[in-house]
């Protein structure tokens, strides 16, 4: 058979005449959404139908903020973006890059103009961003005092840190002046220092968020020196107000969590740090205290006291010494003195007085030894143990004796 072709270039010639067409390259469809599906990819998978028929639509993560509120079953919307084939399967779908809701077209058109008039002013650049404190002791909020926002803004705060002060403004969030209400909310909250400011409400569709659309409040939140978190609807919800705030939440949970240090968990991580403190001083310390022990032992050794204790205790032993030499030296002495003394005491006149003997003097107190030097009528003096006799010579009778010399 002549002219057969794949079913590959079938699609392929397909495709290429539907990206030739440039009527399908930049369509509107409207329809009412089904089979809405949002994957973990971040893409969104949809039918679109009406009472014709149904076309398959897929919108890809990258142009997730096309998309300025939550899609679901039933909803009416207009779809922007291109036809294609898929290839593969040999079937064609509108690729969408924005969708809004059916009779929001006009506020649609609107959110796109200010939202890229305030691009182009740099109000979303990120050089103006401002840090979201770490630690937090008042947190502003900006909101309607009832409702499911609120609510969870302070459950989840005091839950997180029990000693916060939370500042609620009461605003109006949608309708008639409400815009006007955020912007003296946001602007009171920053003339009382707080540390953060939320400014959010629950989802909606975009008439209900449109007040976070406005420029005046686009223009507070820039102006604002307090950091501003933005919480305003759903997760797939997107506003002016999220682009120009310091950060943007996907919910008002989120919001209070982004604010809102755990203070549990700065507890227990201070705990963990004082243990580890004391571990490494305690640690720290005993070495330091082996060091000055063992510089005591050495310093015991060379100071002036460990000398002179040394010196001391030589001293003594000297003076010990030397006490025993002389109590030895006088010992010796006493002995030899008492020989002395029995050997004089042999010698000594007083003892042969007591033996009978006495001693004779003449009156010039001269010894007398020999007859010789008396005569008779001289007086002579006779000493013996208790006393002196005075007594004249009366006689003298020399006898002849022998003298032994000693």
């Amino acid at each position: 058979m002549k002219n057969a072709y794949s079913v590959g270039q079938v699609n392929r010639y397909v495709k290429n005449m539907f990206t030739q067409d440039f009527f399908l390259q930049k369509i509107y469809v409207k329809g009412e959404v089904s089979n809405c599906k949002y994957h973990t990819s971040g893409h969104i998978y949809f039918s679109l139908k009406d009472e014709t028929g149904t076309m398959s639509c897929v919108m890809f993560a990258g142009h997730r903020r096309g998309l300025a509120f939550s899609m679901k079953d039933g909803d009416k919307v207009i779809v922007g973006g291109s036809v294609d084939v898929y290839e593969r399967d040999g079937r064609y779908q509108l690729y969408a890059k924005e969708i809004t809701l059916e009779g929001a077209g006009a506020l649609y058109e609107r959110y796109l103009a200010l939202k890229q008039e305030l691009e182009e002013m740099g109000m979303f650049a990120g050089e103006y961003k401002q840090p979201i404190p770490k630690f937090i002791r008042r947190l502003g909020v900006v909101t309607a005092p009832t409702g499911a926002a609120v609510q969870d803004i302070r459950n989840i705060s005091y839950r997180r840190n029990p000693y916060l002060q939370i500042i609620l403004y009461p605003a109006l969030v949608q309708g008639a002046g409400a815009a006007e209400s955020i912007v003296k909310g946001i602007r009171m909250l920053d003339g009382l220092n707080v540390d953060v400011i939320i400014v959010g409400r629950g989802g909606g569709s975009i008439e209900d968020l449109w007040a976070f659309n406005e420029e005046i409040v686009a223009r507070a939140i820039f102006e604002c020196r307090t950091p501003v978190i933005s919480a305003v609807g759903h997760e797939t919800d997107f506003t002016i107000a999220d682009f120009v705030a310091d950060l943007r939440a996907p919910t008002p949970s989120a919001a209070a969590e982004l604010a809102v240090n755990d203070y549990r968990s700065v507890v227990e991580s201070v705990s963990a740090y004082r243990q580890r403190m004391y571990r490494a001083m305690s640690t720290r310390l005993d070495f330091y205290r082996s060091r000055l022990a063992n510089f005591s032992t050495k310093f015991g050794y060379l100071s002036p006291e460990y000398r002179l204790r040394e010196h001391r205790q030589r001293l003594a032993d000297t003076e010990s010494s030397l006490q025993n030499a002389m109590e030895g030296k006088l010992k010796e002495n006493r002995h030899r003195l008492s020989l002395y003394v029995e050997r004089f005491t042999g010698l000594s006149p007083l003892r042969k007085l007591n033996q009978g003997f006495s001693y004779v003097a003449d009156r010039e107190k001269r010894t007398l030894t020999s007859v010789k030097q008396v005569k008779n009528g001289d007086t002579i003096y006779i000493s013996v143990t208790d006393g002196t006799i005075e007594a004249k010579v009366n006689s003298i009778k020399k006898e002849e004796r022998i003298h032994v010399q000693g």
